[in-house]
């Protein structure tokens, strides 16, 4: 395999997969990547403690997602791959950069999905609270692992269906809200309306009485990752029926529904209550149906969140199966990894995660608070990712610019001031985490978020360092000690490599 060029590696990555995802499974991803646990459950401990200028953070933050998926969708349209960022890091910057990109992406999927798993479990005793945890996880799990194995398409179905459940349901609370706050009704002896806005104790950028005036500003750390997940769309490209009409469609679109959805559901939950209504835990949209006596909308609500878990567990084992195996071609994981189905499913990388979520649940249940610093670090594959995404983006408009390789059809707009806001933004975000989690608590072990960038990232980097150790002779007999990137600023990096050709051009 030594002459094997890092082009015809490439390649390599997209043998065996079927292009099965239609329109409706792209656009309903794209929806679906952008609706989740962050704005059914997450906004209401944010609401409490920022108050209306949490519509601010989540406006901002929503500008910075709309540029990451313009370069996502660059590099997209430059060559569709379900190795996603790992194989756009190889064909960049080279190998040992796929390698941590992948193992990132891997970690946070991981992480996140045993949290999602444990999640549906306390979801399901909002009815039956003497229904066992563990009954839930292991049904649960065994539901997304059978659909992820059947098919791309299967993985597609369910997350249309799932797209359309967390979109009707918040299309319902727009309709019933904007009716309430227009018509300024009552609800539980507060009167409904945008005055509100400032009206909320403390006005609209609350500063006092505990508040802190850079509030809005350091939530958006958080807020960051309720928009988690958008990327999924770069990684489902690989499996799409017409990359190259779909994707600008998604991505243009996902500015609009982040205005929508996420600005327009805080705009209408901050004019209906006072956000100290709001309570961490219960989600904000129950606690409004429940106050004006609608407890049967709640319920309707508590199901979507299940919805929403099951989603992200199903997206977590779909992605992390195809970047999984991108990882094994490049023999940067066990060669385990590389099966696939007949139906062109990489069957033994879902599994492998689907075990990881399976333990990682019973674990969750034993020791609960050595787990919640394991889910924070999930955020950092969470930023990771997305800054691979604009370093990629950067790379990639430079060698166009160069005339090394064509450019692609949907370029992003603002190059390169876009991107590097977006990196700026990233960095910003990791030292915010860290701010905000010293100040969290008055015990050290229990300031999570510091610990997590503080200790938790030089750890992550010694591990991703030893494991390179490992894999690196590999890598090297696979590759031919090429070990660099594709490409230079003046053309292939290795001569007498075949020259990576974008499909469309193929």
């Amino acid at each position: 395999m030594s002459e094997r060029s890092h082009a015809s590696s490439l390649d390599a990555e997209q043998v065996g997969y079927k292009q099965s995802l239609g329109r409706r499974h792209v656009q309903m991803i794209a929806i679906g990547g952008a609706i989740g646990t962050g704005l059914f459950l997450g906004s209401a401990s944010r609401l409490h403690s920022t108050g209306p200028a949490l519509l601010f953070s989540y406006a901002f933050v929503g500008v910075i997602a709309y540029f990451l998926m313009r370069a996502l969708g660059e590099l997209v349209l430059h060559r569709a791959t379900s190795g996603a960022f790992v194989s756009y890091m190889r064909e960049f910057y080279g190998e040992l950069w796929a390698y941590i990109t992948g193992w990132m992406y891997w970690l946070n999927w991981a992480l996140t999905g045993i949290a999602e798993l444990s999640a549906v479990g306390l979801y399901i005793q909002h009815w039956w609270p003497t229904f066992a945890t563990w009954k839930t996880v292991l049904i649960s799990l065994a539901v997304v692992v059978v659909i992820n194995l059947l098919s791309a398409r299967a993985f597609g179905e369910f997350e249309f269906w799932a797209s359309v459940a967390k979109v009707g349901a918040i299309l319902i609370f727009l309709a019933v809200g904007l009716v309430v706050v227009v018509g300024r009704m009552d609800i539980a002896g507060h009167k409904a309306g945008f005055q509100n806005l400032w009206a909320n104790p403390g006005g609209f950028w609350p500063h006092t009485d505990g508040f802190a005036w850079y509030g809005p500003i350091m939530v958006m750390s958080g807020v960051v990752f309720a928009y988690a997940a958008i990327e999924m769309v770069g990684v489902a490209a690989g499996e799409m029926e017409n990359a190259e009409r779909e994707v600008p469609k998604a991505v243009n679109a996902v500015i609009m529904r982040i205005a929508v959805f996420y600005c327009g559901s805080i705009l209408l939950l901050v004019s209906m209550l006072p956000t100290s209504e709001y309570k961490k835990g219960i989600s904000p949209f129950v606690t409004v149906f429940g106050r004006m006596g609608l407890d049967w909308m709640g319920n309707v609500i508590q199901a979507v969140l299940i919805v929403a878990a099951m989603s992200s567990l199903n997206s977590g084992l779909y992605s992390t199966g195809r970047v999984l195996r991108s990882l094994g071609i490049a023999k940067q994981a066990p060669a385990f990894t590389l099966k696939m189905s007949k139906s062109g499913v990489p069957w033994a990388g879902i599994v492998m995660t689907s075990v990881v979520y399976l333990f990682g649940a019973i674990l969750n249940a034993l020791t609960p608070s050595a787990f919640e610093i394991a889910l924070e670090a999930a955020a950092l594959g969470v930023l990771f990712t997305w800054g691979t995404i604009f370093v990629c983006q950067l790379r990639l408009r430079k060698l166009v610019n160069n005339g090394v390789i064509p450019p692609s059809p949907f370029q992003a707009p603002g190059y390169p001031w876009t991107s590097y806001l977006g990196l700026a933004f990233l960095v910003y975000v990791v030292i915010a985490m860290a701010i905000s989690g010293w100040q969290s608590n008055a015990y050290f072990w229990h300031k999570t978020n510091f610990i997590v960038v503080v200790i938790g990232i030089p750890l992550i980097a010694v591990l991703l360092g030893i494991g390179w150790m490992v894999v690196r002779p590999k890598v090297v007999a696979n590759t031919g000690n090429r070990l660099g990137p594709v490409w230079s600023e003046n053309g292939p990096t290795y001569p007498d490599t075949r020259q990576a050709v974008p499909a469309r051009n193929a």
